[in-house]
């Protein structure tokens, strides 16, 4: 068994998520998800809950003027990595979603486990994510 007590003094855990438009695509996590905005520079922004930290890091210029983001976006389903959040409903987070330039699938997608409903989507950018609420 291992002593946890120091646990509390470690920096959050999160995730970094590298887009064209750092902007955009950190006011689609900050609306979307219960995240707020903690740190701004022209590089990056960090978005944080009482949990975690999302940071939305630029990708270098070379590198984002030989990307084209789609209208919708391509999806980036190939990535080894898919990010998770907690929301309060898959519903209401389906319609902010698409209103700021993402998607969450489908209702009939959806599925349960482990006391969760769940469903993937992707950010303006075409990056997977899945959201979870509460299983009812």
């Amino acid at each position: 068994m291992t002593d946890k007590s120091h646990m509390s003094n470690l920096p959050k855990a999160g995730a970094v998520v590298f887009a064209k438009d750092i902007r955009k695509v950190a006011r689609f996590y900050e609306q979307l998800i219960p995240l707020s905005v903690t740190h701004t520079e022209s590089g990056h922004i960090v978005l944080e809950s009482d949990a975690m930290q999302l940071v939305i890091h630029g990708l270098p210029k070379k590198i984002a003027d030989s990307i084209h983001v789609a209208t919708p976006p391509v999806v980036r389903e190939e990535t080894p990595i898919k990010l998770f959040f907690p929301v309060a409903s898959l519903v209401d987070a389906r319609i902010r979603a698409e209103q700021l330039g993402g998607q969450l699938g489908p209702g009939k997608k959806e599925w349960e486990a482990r006391g969760f409903r769940a469903c993937d989507g992707y950010d303006p950018e075409g990056n997977v994510f899945q959201l979870r609420q509460t299983a009812l």
